[in-house]
């Protein structure tokens, strides 16, 4: 009997970076990790702005996505006349099944993709939770990016893609807050304390990190007073162009313009750890920032199904 190299995997987990490089960079090692020349049916899971477009283009590059989160690169999906005409020319489709349900129904969607499949063609579905039901069968890989960015390999036990959307789309919340706190504690580094935005950027559970060459000699006290008062002042946060946002008439660099709060007011319960951590093999100082109820545990739980 010849057995499944591939079986031991259950599911990764990573945090899901913020910024195109950092995404990208991730969609590649998710790539060289954890897919093969054999896996047809890739399933994405993920709500809008959580950057699933990006680690789809990280993951496979030079992949022509018909649509997505923000409306651009809009074309009709070949994918559709391809399995109609019975000619099915790429290896790699991509389809995004929310924007394809305004102009066909999920039985069709649900029967180009198995078409593509039998010509054994892949096929990367966004939106796959929406597509699973009528499809029948679960993806070779699901993708899901929240807070985490979830790899599954699902087998008869889940995980299911109602599983993964759960989670992800419960903790891409605290991704959008600990980004835009990020942003908010540049903000101030930079205006009240004369400090360029830093080299290194990081994630923990529920927040961010911000890494320094040398200590920064920063009052974290009143560092965290001002960014609460930027919070409390409820002030928009929107894209002011693909690399820079405005938060309130203040505008700054940002590479992942959509993965922020509407507003500085929707985060929730910041505050910054009282005291630098010292990494002590590159002496970087870290200043680290928290965001959410201490006591939320959302997370990546309850992913299988084993009855018995």
């Amino acid at each position: 009997m010849i057995e499944d190299f591939r079986e031991p995997l259950m599911y990764a987990v990573y945090y899901a970076p913020r910024g195109r490089v950092r995404l990208y960079n991730l969609g590649r090692e998710v790539a060289q990790r954890h897919l093969f020349p054999t896996d047809l049916l890739v399933g994405v899971i993920g709500a809008e702005g959580a950057g699933k477009s990006t680690l789809i283009r990280g993951t496979f590059p030079g992949l022509e996505l018909t649509n997505d989160d923000e409306g651009i690169n809009l074309r009709s999906a070949p994918l559709f006349d391809d399995a109609e005409t019975d000619h099915l020319g790429p290896h790699t489709y991509h389809i995004d099944v929310r924007y394809e349900q305004a102009f066909h129904q999920l039985w069709e969607i649900s029967a180009a993709v198995m078409a593509a499949l039998k010509k054994r063609r892949r096929v990367v579905v966004e939106h796959f939770d929406a597509l699973f039901p009528h499809l029948g069968f679960n993806a070779h890989v699901l993708i899901g990016i929240g807070e985490e960015v979830i790899v599954a390999r699902p087998n008869v036990f889940g995980p299911e893609p109602d599983a993964i959307h759960d989670i992800v789309y419960r903790t891409v919340t605290y991704r959008k807050m600990a980004h835009s706190a990020e942003d908010i504690t540049n903000l101030i580094l930079n205006k009240q304390y004369g400090r360029t935005l830093p080299l290194t950027h990081s994630d923990v559970k529920h927040g961010f990190v911000i890494g320094f060459s040398e200590d920064p000699g920063v009052d974290l006290a009143g560092l965290e007073a001002a960014a609460k008062e930027v919070i409390a002042r409820d002030l928009p946060i929107v894209p002011a162009d693909d690399e820079h946002i405005r938060i309130g008439d203040e505008v700054m660099y940002c590479t992942g313009v959509r993965t922020h709060v509407a507003s500085s007011g929707e985060i929730e319960c910041f505050r910054l750890l009282p005291e630098l951590k010292v990494n002590p093999i590159t002496q970087q100082h870290l200043l680290v920032g928290m965001v959410g109820d201490r006591t939320d545990n959302a997370g990546f739980d309850h992913l299988l199904k084993i009855v018995g």
